[in-house]
């Protein structure tokens, strides 16, 4: 099951830049209804599937070069599931194209993007919600190309604090 709806969300929701899809959503049944999404917003649409068929899941996030070669940075977002036989496993909806190729194939990770970079980051933490900053962007963006331009970020530096208040 939870393979089946990482693929579902991947494959059949529209990633909003990709396909310069509007408007930007944020709730899952929004996104569930215009079939367009942030990475984000895909990520909330498979919590919502999978937590709806009885498998826990969170919001993991990324800081990513935006253009791949440094500043500026973003924050991507992407799950985590429970599997009973692997524990915690990382999956990334953001859909697959020319680059891109994330998978469902436990216990091997297979992202869409990888930490390469200087300012880069993964980080590891599971939150049950996803981040205020997540949420505050994708209601502040009307369009796919005005989200582009306002983008969260978070530095490494300032990532404990946002942790430590997400889980108040």
């Amino acid at each position: 099951m939870a393979k089946a709806c990482f693929e579902w969300v991947r494959d059949h929701i529209h990633h909003s830049v990709d396909y310069k899809m509007n408007p930007v959503t944020c709730r899952a049944s929004d996104v569930l209804k215009h079939k367009t999404g942030y990475c984000y917003a895909k990520s909330h649409l498979l919590a919502a599937l999978l937590r709806a068929n009885g498998i826990p899941a969170g919001f993991c996030y990324q800081r990513l070069s935006i253009n791949d070669d440094g500043e500026p940075y973003s924050l991507h977002g992407l799950n985590a599931v429970y599997l009973a036989e692997f524990g915690w496993y990382r999956i990334d909806t953001r859909g697959n194209r020319e680059g891109i190729d994330a998978q469902f194939n436990p216990p091997k990770e297979q992202l869409a993007f990888s930490i390469r970079l200087p300012g880069e980051a993964d980080f590891p933490n599971i939150f049950s919600e996803p981040l205020p900053i997540v949420i505050e962007a994708l209601q502040a963006g009307s369009t796919w190309d005005e989200m582009l331009g306002s983008l969260p970020d978070v530095l490494w530096e300032e990532w404990e604090e946002l942790r430590m208040k997400n889980e108040e």
